[in-house]
């Protein structure tokens, strides 16, 4: 038996053919940002839920999209910006016809949200926050608020070490300032300030202890100011810090390079900082490597009266005196620093002192000391009665 072929009438294609696109739907919407301005290329993701499928786009300059060719169905639609879901509309089901609108605004998703924090701080909700939360927030919402309560113990109990801690420190108990900011830095390692306090509590308690009970305790300052310098890298005071608690374990190198490097984030104050690592250096008896202190206070503040001093001291302490003569012949620019500290500070607590170091040099006895920047007295002549 033979099979006739069959022409299909071209009114029936034309029906076919207006029943298969008209099973396609549309979705179109706009994206505001946080300011409430349109939002510009914003990725519009559309899932469809009941069967397998895919589909995007992007918003153009005024912010809108607008996707057709979708199949019927059930879409989740999905806004995301900077490779970031912001926002999403769930169980989205298109429509023959007109485009299906879904549209986001993130200024208002930013408000909602920044209302559901104060909402887990405090742990109350408005009624109309009550409604408008689906089961889903309403659990995350119950779970955020019991993570704040155990921040919120923690914290207090990080307080209360941390308070404790520089307490002690400050009534140079070491051993409790220890015990407690060791606490404090366990319940947060990421508080820098937690760990300078250490380091200090930690140094002070070297102090008391002698032979290799000394260098632990010492290491273990070292490491927690290393351990705040690597927390917070551009505090120049930490930088200062750690390099007198060096100077002090006698590692003159990493201490040079820690005051460098204090220097180099706060220039204006790096007079200071060298000065106060030659005046660790006197104490320890280390008078050339304090000496070169003093020496790039001075380069980094010429007004920095003290470091001329001590500069000066330093350098006098240098001097040869003439077998023949007996005088004192200082290295250059020890006279300038004195009387530069005298000019500086013609009362200050060295005063004297520098004078009597200017008498020596010069070999005679000096009781005052003029400012050579000071105008010259009057030349002008009057006749003796």
């Amino acid at each position: 038996m033979k099979f006739r072929k069959v022409a299909l009438p071209a009114a029936g294609i034309l029906f076919l053919a207006l029943s298969a696109f008209a099973q396609t739907s549309s979705l179109e919407g706009d994206v505001k940002g946080e300011d409430g301005s349109p939002l510009r290329g914003a990725l519009v993701k559309i899932d469809r839920k009941d069967i397998k499928g895919h589909y995007q786009v992007k918003t153009d300059k005024k912010g809108h999209y607008f996707h057709a060719g979708l199949p019927l169905g059930v879409y989740k639609v999905t806004v995301e910006v900077e490779g970031k879901d912001r926002d999403s509309v769930d169980n989205v089901r298109t429509r023959l016809g007109d485009p299906t609108e879904v549209s986001f605004d993130l200024q208002q998703i930013k408000q909602r949200q920044e209302a559901m924090n104060r909402a887990a701080e405090t742990g109350q909700l408005t009624k109309e926050q009550e409604r408008s939360m689906s089961s889903e927030q309403k659990a995350a919402l119950d779970k955020a608020m019991k993570e704040r309560e155990k921040a919120m113990e923690k914290n207090k109990a990080l307080n209360d070490a941390f308070n404790q801690g520089v307490d002690a420190l400050k009534t140079k108990q070491y051993d409790t300032a220890v015990t407690a900011l060791t606490k404090a830095s366990e319940l947060d390692p990421k508080q820098n300030v937690v760990w300078a306090q250490l380091a200090e509590a930690y140094i002070g308690q070297a102090g008391s202890k002698t032979g290799p009970e000394h260098d632990q305790t010492m290491q273990k300052g070292l490491d927690a100011y290393a351990k705040a310098i690597e927390l917070k890298p551009d505090d120049a005071a930490y930088h200062n810090n750690f390099a007198l608690a060096l100077a002090k374990a006698k590692k003159f190198p990493e201490a040079q390079a820690e005051l460098t490097k204090a220097a180099q984030l706060d220039p204006p104050n790096a007079g200071r900082y060298f000065y106060n690592l030659g005046a660790v250096l006197v104490n320890t008896g280390q008078t050339e490597p304090a000496g070169e202190a003093f020496k790039k206070a001075i380069e980094a503040d010429p007004n920095y009266a003290d470091a001329q001093y001590q500069y000066g001291v330093y350098l006098i302490s240098k001097a040869q005196v003439d077998p023949t003569t007996g005088k004192v012949n200082p290295p250059p620019g020890t006279k300038e620093a004195f009387e530069k500290y005298l000019q500086l500070k013609p009362d200050g607590p060295f005063a004297e002192s520098a004078k009597g170091m200017l008498s020596t040099i010069s070999g005679g006895v000096s009781t005052s000391y003029s400012n050579p920047a000071a105008p010259p007295p009057s030349t002008k002549k009057g006749r003796k009665k």
